[in-house]
């Protein structure tokens, strides 16, 4: 009678079907359709591995000339978790690239390359900060004055970082390179996960002048920790367990970049902010609303109101719940908002006299300024006062509150706190020396004028 086949894992065997090899016995205690099912494993396992190492040599052209011309990309690409899963060069780039002459046919990769496999993710990320980071660069007063190494597609300043945002149609026609915005963190070509997991991933772009949350995070007891027990460690949270909560990719905050927030309940408060509001150009000398409020909007580097920023800080309190409990959390992140207020107040003394420089002649506005004194402009700044200015506010004032979120006590005092009121006090010894050279404006000054 011949044998009746049956699927064991995909395969048709016949029953009863012959021990393949001597010494495969029936299990004691089990029986023969379980000895099948272990033999079909074998088979299986025996399949996939056969499978693998055909694939592997069904490479796609690119890997084999480009073995010769780029081998250290040939293998990045290899070891990462995208070559093994069969992904091939032309999913990301195009298959127009064939000889050596015509690789700009090669299609450079987007956000929405990525899309194709990562939508979630990618939705995330344009729905995020570092979506917009090129915006922010763009509408920087100072950034017309840069060159192209600093500020273009030479990426070697500000445009380096800022490259994780997105570029209009019409410069990624125009620049080639930099546009792929997702391997600012998923470095290329390997795009570990592991990797952009790592804090280490961040500290490139944040560290340094205007904000050095790498130093202070990893200086603090929450990075001692993560270097002393290493990556693996449950204890230290790092950039990505408070930034990027279940490896949400937008990457908010409560209080955005600047620290700034619309409306504000405390009058005191919002009196010093309304002045340095006027000193980022965001507000006119009457306190109203200019273009550059649209574009404060479009950035998100402020939160305009209330529930924004409620939403944002809620989902931080619950992260440091974790570990904390609630009340201490709310108190830590309740204090480091009260370093923000007495940060402002310093600031805003500091800009009322560049403010009553202006208006008494002592200072004149630059040609082509839109507003005076304007944080903006920073270092392109045209007076000792206003150089002295966007330093307290760009990293004294920034070192302050970054310090104090971070956990970071000496960066909060030494690095912020007091360089602060240093520079507030060599703007007032400036302006008193301005003033003894032209009485009659202090004068007026002391008269009410």
């Amino acid at each position: 009678m011949p044998r009746k086949p049956v699927l064991v894992f995909g395969f048709a065997m016949p029953l009863p079907l012959p021990l393949p090899f001597p010494g495969f016995k029936k299990a004691e205690g089990g029986s023969i359709a379980m000895d099948y099912l272990r033999l079909g494993a074998v088979l299986a396992f025996i399949f996939l591995i056969g499978s693998t190492a055909f694939a592997k040599n069904q490479r796609s052209d690119c890997v084999e000339c480009h073995r010769k011309v780029t081998p250290g990309i040939v293998q990045e690409h290899l070891q990462g978790k995208m070559a093994k899963a069969g992904v091939d060069c032309s999913a990301c780039h195009g298959s127009g690239h064939k000889k050596i002459d015509d690789a700009k046919l090669a299609k450079m990769p987007t956000p929405e390359t990525c899309a194709g496999c990562h939508k979630k993710q990618a939705d995330q990320f344009k729905d995020g900060k570092h979506n917009l980071a090129w915006i922010a660069l763009g509408v920087m007063p100072m950034i017309t004055h840069q060159t192209t190494a600093v500020a273009g597609d030479g990426y070697k300043g500000c445009s380096n970082c800022h490259k994780i945002g997105a570029k209009s149609d019409a410069e990624r026609a125009e620049v080639r390179y930099g546009n792929a915005q997702c391997d600012s963190c998923h470095t290329r070509h390997s795009f570990n996960k592991s990797e952009a997991r790592d804090p280490r991933a961040c500290r490139t772009c944040h560290m340094g002048f205007d904000h050095s949350q790498w130093e202070m995070w990893s200086g603090s007891k929450h990075g001692t920790i993560w270097q002393i027990e290493g990556k693996w460690s449950k204890r230290a949270p790092t950039c990505q367990t408070c930034h990027m909560q279940d490896g949400n990719h937008s990457v908010m905050t409560s209080w955005g970049f600047m620290a700034l927030r619309l409306p504000e309940d405390d009058k005191e408060w919002m009196k010093d902010r309304v002045t340095i509001l006027q000193a980022l150009g965001v507000l006119d000398d009457k306190g109203n609303p200019t273009a550059r409020l649209a574009i404060v909007r479009a950035s998100k580097v402020a939160r305009l109101t209330k529930e924004e920023f409620q939403e944002k800080r809620n989902k931080m309190t619950a992260v440091c719940a974790k570990c904390h409990g609630s009340p201490y959390a709310k108190g830590q992140l309740d204090a480091a908002d009260k370093v923000i207020k007495d940060a402002d107040k310093v600031m805003a003394e500091a800009i009322s006299v560049a403010q009553d420089l202006y208006k008494d002649g002592l200072l004149q506005k630059p040609a082509g300024w839109t507003f005076a004194p304007d944080l903006l402009q920073i270092y392109e700044a045209k007076s000792v006062v206003e150089q002295d200015l966007y330093v307290m506010f760009l990293e004294y004032r920034m070192m302050a509150f970054q310090g104090a979120f971070h956990m970071n006590p000496d960066y909060m005092h030494w690095y912020g706190w007091a360089p602060l009121k240093e520079a507030l006090q060599k703007i007032k010894d400036e302006a008193e020396r301005l003033r003894a050279e032209k009485p009659e404006a202090g004068s007026k000054q002391q008269g009410g004028g």
